[in-house]
């Protein structure tokens, strides 16, 4: 059996944004390392971990299991993402038991909340650019 070779495959180009959104994109898209006031944080970008600090901004805190209700994820993907918001300082995680039952709880950081705040603000500034306001 002959192997097939990467080499070629093409990938179609994308089409270029219109230049007034790529420029208002390329103000926001920064890296995790950007100082620059638009970069985008890299850690509250992902969709789950949106709605997990989301959660937590409304609530003071939120059990692993609320969140994976009120989330409607697995075990494991809600453990995972968590775990990234923990060690980014934006989540705290208190492990303990209720009686013999395991429970850990999780509550939104002043670092987390700040973090937030910054990245509406951003998306907001994005919306507003692009939408030409």
């Amino acid at each position: 059996m002959a192997k097939r070779s990467n080499a070629l495959k093409k990938e179609s180009p994308r089409p270029a944004a219109p230049k007034k959104k790529r420029a208002a994109l390329e103000a926001v898209a920064g890296d995790d390392t950007d100082p620059t006031p638009m970069s985008l944080d890299r850690i509250i970008h992902e969709r789950l971990r949106l709605a997990i600090v989301s959660a937590l901004a409304v609530n003071e805190v939120l059990t692993f299991n609320e969140l994976k209700a009120m989330l409607e994820t697995s075990d494991g993907n809600l453990s995972v993402h968590a775990r990234k918001l923990e060690e980014a300082g934006y989540v705290t995680c208190r492990k303990g038991f209720d009686g013999r039952i395991p429970r850990t709880e999780y509550r939104l950081s002043a670092a987390g909340r700040r973090a937030l705040e910054r990245y509406i603000s951003h998306m907001e500034a994005l919306i507003r650019r692009v939408g030409g306001e």
